[in-house]
């Protein structure tokens, strides 16, 4: 009985046993199925088997997700067929186009770029939940922008091997406008004052061009913080924008948003402190730095402008990773913040090396001697700034960038790179120009500001033109000794026709030589000496007039004449070409010296100021004054005719025609004047769509000045103005100067141009 039950007992262990593997099998082979444009391989790396592996139907969901996974597939299924697993997939289509169009506020690129980010480019699987996925990217894109009525529409083209091309049809509407903007929760500020800091607006005359009525959330978010630090320099450092609201009308066109603020109340400084390691620097250096004092309303705005200065201050003495923290103690009970600055100066850090990149054609040699920061030296944050608006002020590099990597493995020592582009520094020209101021211009030149890459200046100059003729040879080297002292000379031969110089009737002839030395006082100033002799003889005319026939008649019609110019000028500004800050002073003298056959002096003072208001706007005003007369017993005539000063034209006063203000002869010909004073204010700005051109500016000026026989015949009542538009374009062919004016206070006699214009002119 024992044993049938144990025979009993090991037959259902045995059916059991075989009912639990029923269906199992061990793999030896995978084959796959359907595949178009995956390879098998790729399908084996995602597969959760492998040949010699025991599976049963019960794997089959895990192997089929493991392939969903990948998102290659629309459809996969499994069979055994015997000992071999057959792996049945479908191929989600290959995208193999993806076109947009209507697009004109977001470039194409940019668009295919997001579109990337979500998952959609050309080249990869399709997935059609992946469209309003696309669609609401790129409607977020556009109401990020202000364009809420954007409309998208999306086409899918099937193509044949299993590809599909996607097609985005964008209208992008309008942008919404700004209706209105509203603050709420102000008492110490007007609505009117806060609104004024806000770079969105509900529009005006200028929106047209600035754009300020078009909403945009990134430029509202930019509002919000210059609200925030207008508060915050003037003490409210509780100030709080609690919420905002955006509602846009019905028709998607008009925007109107509330900014719900609370002020507090403003707080003052109670205590400023100097703490920390201060390296070599002094601290009461540091200290004079702190000019926020105990009792002042608290600014932010003054707390970062010190902690700057400070790290400025600490990197003159080569503590480049200088660390300054403000560390606030608010007291909120008395409304007062006690202020102390942490200084942390870090190692003391050397130039390893100095080195430029870009310079093609410039030696290394000429670079350097405009370095004040040396190799070796302790680096100097002062120095790197100085010798990068050196070598911005040379006429033949357009840009200049630095950067101080630290060196790797030591900590220590920083390398200074300058990256530099060069600006054509000259040019080997057979051409035609034309200018009001001298007409038809031919002309055969060489001019090399950097000849062959040394620095020096090379000029051969053969021009014929309506005013008359000019040749001329000249020289310089800026660096003819070591300190910086420079030497030239200039041959010239010139035949000036007044006439056509808008002049009198009369031609001036002249030839000379001149050697010029100019001797650097310091950083700024430099002091210029050139001695010269000219040669000139006068030709007249039928029409010229009696006064110039009495005048030759006295004095001669030929004069040798021994010259010297001296000048000092000092010159701060960050380049010589389109600067955007600094300022140029130049007081000149130009002396016949005594035995001469007419000797008389002429002075003269410019002046240019350039102030940067934004990054794309800078702010120059100017003026020049000139004098001029005789001395001696040879000139009791006061300043010779052929010496002085005119005004009006392109270099004077815009809009009136050029050396025509001022005294006349009998015949009511220009004579020019022994004085002379013109100004002059511009806003200069980059030329719409080409703001990083170095090449090309524009700026609206406001002219006033005017010639006077003597200075005591001065009368402001006799100034000329004029406003206008002047465009600066330095072609590869020479300056382009356009200029539209109008002028304001013209009087009977006045000759006036409202378009002028040169081409192929020196701007000096």
């Amino acid at each position: 009985m024992k044993r049938y039950r144990r025979l009993l007992g090991l037959l259902v262990l045995l059916a059991a046993v075989t009912g639990v593997f029923a269906g199992e099998f061990v793999v030896r082979d995978i084959q796959v199925e359907g595949l178009q444009r995956i390879s098998a391989g790729t399908v084996f790396n995602y597969l959760p088997v492998q040949v010699g592996s025991t599976i049963s139907e019960r794997d089959y969901p895990d192997i089929i997700r493991a392939l969903f996974k990948t998102g290659f597939f629309s459809d996969v299924a499994l069979e055994q067929r015997g000992n071999v697993l057959v792996v049945l997939v479908t191929e989600r289509p290959a995208i193999a186009e993806i076109s947009i169009s209507g697009n004109s506020d977001i470039s194409t690129e940019d668009l295919k770029k997001s579109l990337t980010e979500v998952g959609l480019a050309e080249g990869r699987v399709f997935d059609r939940s992946l469209l309003d996925k696309v669609e609401q990217e790129l409607l977020r894109l556009y109401y990020s922008r202000g364009r809420y009525a954007v409309r998208i529409n999306t086409q899918v083209r099937a193509l044949e091997r299993n590809r599909v091309a996607i097609s985005l049809d964008i209208s992008e509407g309008a942008v919404a406008s700004i209706a209105q903007i509203n603050i709420v929760g102000n008492k110490a500020f007007t609505e009117k004052e806060l609104l004024a800091q806000l770079q969105s607006s509900t529009g005006n005359w200028f929106s047209f061009f600035t754009k300020d009525d078009q909403y945009a959330k990134q430029k509202l978010a930019a509002d919000i913080e210059t609200l925030r630090s207008f508060y915050l320099d003037r003490g409210y450092l509780k100030f709080n924008v609690d919420s905002t609201q955006v509602s846009i009308t019905p028709d998607k066109k008009d925007v109107y948003v509330t900014l719900n603020i609370s002020e507090g109340e403003p707080y003052t400084v109670q205590d400023v402190q100097l703490s920390g390691d201060f390296g070599v620097v002094p601290e009461a250096e540091l200290r004079e730095l702190i000019d926020l004092k105990a009792g002042e309303v608290f600014s932010r705005a003054k707390m970062t402008a010190i902690t700057k200065k400070i790290s400025e201050r600490l990197g003159q003495d080569g503590y480049a990773f200088a660390n300054v923290n403000t560390v606030p103690q608010v007291d909120d009970a008395q409304r007062t913040v006690a202020l102390t600055f942490m200084v942390d100066p870090g190692k003391r850090v050397y130039v390893r090396r100095i080195n430029f990149q870009g310079n093609i054609k410039t030696q290394d040699e000429v670079l350097r001697r405009e370095m004040r920061q040396m190799e070796g030296a302790w680096y100097s944050t002062k120095d790197l700034d100085r010798s990068k608006a050196r070598l911005q002020r040379l006429e033949y590099l357009e840009s200049v960038n630095v950067e101080t990597p630290a060196v790797p493995g030591v900590g220590d020592q920083v390398d200074a790179n300058y990256t530099l582009v060069e600006r054509p520094s000259g040019s080997l020209m057979f051409g035609i120009g034309y200018g009001q101021e001298s007409g038809l211009l031919l002309n055969a030149s060489v001019t090399q500001n950097n000849f062959l890459g040394t620095g020096n200046q090379l000029g051969l100059t053969l021009s014929n033109s309506d005013l008359g003729q000019n040749y001329s040879l000249s020289w310089n080297n800026p660096y003819y000794t070591l300190d910086g002292v420079s030497l030239g000379f200039r041959l010239y031969y010139r035949e000036i026709d007044g006439a056509q110089a808008n002049t009198a009737n009369y031609i001036q002839n002249s030839y000379g030589a001149q050697v010029s030395f100019g001797f650097p006082l310091n950083e700024f100033d430099t002091l210029r000496l050139s001695p010269g002799y000219e040669y000139v003889w006068l030709d007249t005319t039928d029409e010229t007039p009696i006064e110039i026939f009495e005048y030759l008649y006295r004095y001669g019609d030929q004069y040798n004449q021994f010259k010297l110019e001296g000048g000092w000028s000092r010159d701060s500004r960050d380049r010589a070409i389109f600067p955007t800050s600094g300022m140029v002073n130049m007081l000149g003298a130009d002396i016949a010296l005594p035995g001469s056959d007419a000797e008389y002096y002429k002075l003269s003072y410019r002046a240019t100021a350039y102030f940067p208001l934004a990054r794309w706007l800078t702010w120059s005003v100017g003026g020049e004054i000139g004098y001029g007369n005789g001395y001696g017993s040879s000139n009791d005539g006061g300043l010779p005719f052929f010496e002085n000063f005119y005004a009006g034209g392109l270099r004077s006063v815009r809009g009136y025609k050029s050396n025509t203000l001022g005294p006349r002869y009998s015949d009511n010909e220009p004579s020019g004047g022994a004085f002379k004073t013109v100004a002059t204010t511009q806003m200069i700005v980059p030329v719409p769509f080409m703001e990083r051109s170095e090449n090309v500016r524009l700026a609206a000026f406001f002219d006033i000045g005017n010639v006077f026989a003597t200075a005591s015949d001065f009368d402001a009542g006799e100034l000329r103005y004029s406003v206008g538009l002047t465009g600066l374009w330095l072609s590869p062919l020479g300056p382009i100067v356009l200029s539209l004016a109008a002028p304001l206070n013209e009087q009977d006699g006045d000759e006036t141009e409202f378009f002028q214009f040169s081409f192929g002119v020196p701007l000096n």
